[in-house]
């Protein structure tokens, strides 16, 4: 061996030992690093709901360590140990924190800026900043886990804020992304430009064509970090602009099949009955609007156990930019509408999820629809565990959210006054905490 490749030998020599000592490096340094002890908080509120039961709970409190629930049950029965903080909540309700299971947060009020003009006028950067702004306002309205369903454009921005909250770097709710969401070619929008530029324009969602594109669209969300498929299964694209079907059951079905396998589960946008048909027999796990649902198709839904999230808000909150004056004018014919399906829905069974579809109107103001629940005929408690254990249940994390139980993830909030009775105390909060974190007091 000449002294050139004796070098090289002993050069590669020491760069494998040190590879080598890598691991026990990091495990040294791992083991010498500090953790900081978790913190214990007792939470002393007049009186605790649990998110299930048919009433509150009088003179409870609640502990929690680190972001844990460890401890929910009469106050004499929860001792907290030495070191703990103490927070008295005279007059308030502790329960689960809220949920909204359709939103947009890459979104900004339609009487603010068109749709149109957010997805080909607002760069993705603006509409970014403006998202981590929206994040937090859910949040101190005492929302602490959303399913965003579609940046309208703004690619896998929702994916990058879901991270930056989770690392801490901004507040925000829980988030569960959908990234682009699936349309149809030339279903969805932005519309109406000349033939010969109209495929050259940004559009709103991801399209696909065919059981095979439609796979791979599937696939190909997923490995931008989708946590749910969003499909759009009817949309306004008839000869005169109406609402029609978009997707083919086997295509509709190739999209489930798929999502499933990977462990995630999918959500249609549906207005129309047969759009909704289609999906109830793909096997989706929810429709989102379902605004001309029958009762035959409610019943399909009641069957399999598909979820409905009905989003009143939204359209009322369109028409009110449209001039309707709310409680002053008669009702539009699609709130008619809208109040008839939502019935049919009650009447034949089918599980109701709270979603408003905020984005649409001003982000923190996501009360709005559990509200328009109850204006709508449900009773307070039942649209308060729409929008607590039901809508965990549906998002695959009823083992950890949703309730205010030993073991669950400690999101919970406390609001002035009774909701199960007052549905409008939930405007009124007066604490948030987030996976053991207090954001609101």
């Amino acid at each position: 061996m000449n002294k050139a490749a004796g070098i090289r030998a002993s050069s590669l020599a020491l760069v494998v030992a040190a590879v080598a000592l890598i691991p026990s490096i990091a495990a040294s340094q791992a083991r010498a690093r500090p953790t900081a002890p978790a913190t214990t908080t007792l939470l002393v509120p007049d009186r605790v709901w649990d998110g299930v039961e048919d009433a509150p709970r009088s003179g409870w409190a609640v502990l929690v360590t680190g972001n844990k629930i460890i401890a929910a049950g009469p106050r004499a029965q929860v001792s907290a140990p030495s070191g703990a903080t103490t927070i008295d909540l005279p007059g308030t309700t502790l329960m689960p924190g809220l949920i909204d299971a359709h939103s947009h947060v890459l979104l900004h009020p339609y009487n603010e800026t068109s749709w149109n003009d957010q997805v080909l006028h607002e760069s993705l950067a603006l509409r970014t900043a403006r998202a981590v702004n929206h994040l937090k306002a859910t949040l101190m309205a005492g929302f602490t886990t959303l399913r965003d369903l579609g940046t309208e454009g703004a690619g896998y921005a929702d994916v990058g804020l879901k991270q930056a909250i989770n690392q801490g770097v901004i507040p925000g709710p829980r988030l569960f992304a959908s990234t682009r969401a699936i349309v149809a070619t030339g279903a969805y929008g932005p519309a109406g430009f000349t033939p010969e530029y109209q495929s050259d324009i940004p559009q709103g969602g991801q399209e696909a064509s065919g059981v095979d594109q439609m796979a791979q669209v599937v696939r190909d969300q997923i490995k931008h970090g989708a946590d749910w498929v969003k499909i759009y299964a009817d949309y306004r694209w008839g000869p005169n602009g109406e609402n029609e079907p978009t997707f083919t059951l086997d295509e509709l079905k190739e999209a489930v099949d798929i999502a499933n396998t990977s462990g995630r589960p999918v959500t249609v946008h549906a207005t129309t009955a047969e759009g909704m048909r289609r999906a109830i027999l793909a096997g989706v796990s929810s429709i989102e609007h379902g605004d001309n649902g029958t009762p035959e198709v409610f019943k399909m839904m009641a069957d399999r156990g598909i979820c409905l999230v009905p989003t009143l808000a939204a359209g009322d909150a369109i028409l009110q930019y449209g001039g309707w004056h709310k409680g002053v004018d008669p009702d539009p014919p699609s709130i008619v509408n809208k109040k008839k399906s939502f019935r049919a829905a009650l009447d034949a069974g089918v599980t109701i999820c709270n979603g408003s579809d905020v984005g649409v109107f001003t982000h923190g103001d996501n009360a709005r629809e559990v509200e328009m629940l109850v204006a709508y005929g449900m009773t307070p408690l039942a649209a308060l565990r729409s929008a607590t254990s039901i809508d965990a249940k549906m998002l695959r994390m009823g083992d950890k959210l949703g309730q205010v139980k030993e073991g669950y993830l400690a999101d919970l909030i406390a609001v002035k006054g009774d909701p199960t009775k007052d549905i409008s105390a939930i405007r009124n909060v007066q604490l948030v905490m987030k996976d053991g974190t207090i954001y609101r007091q």
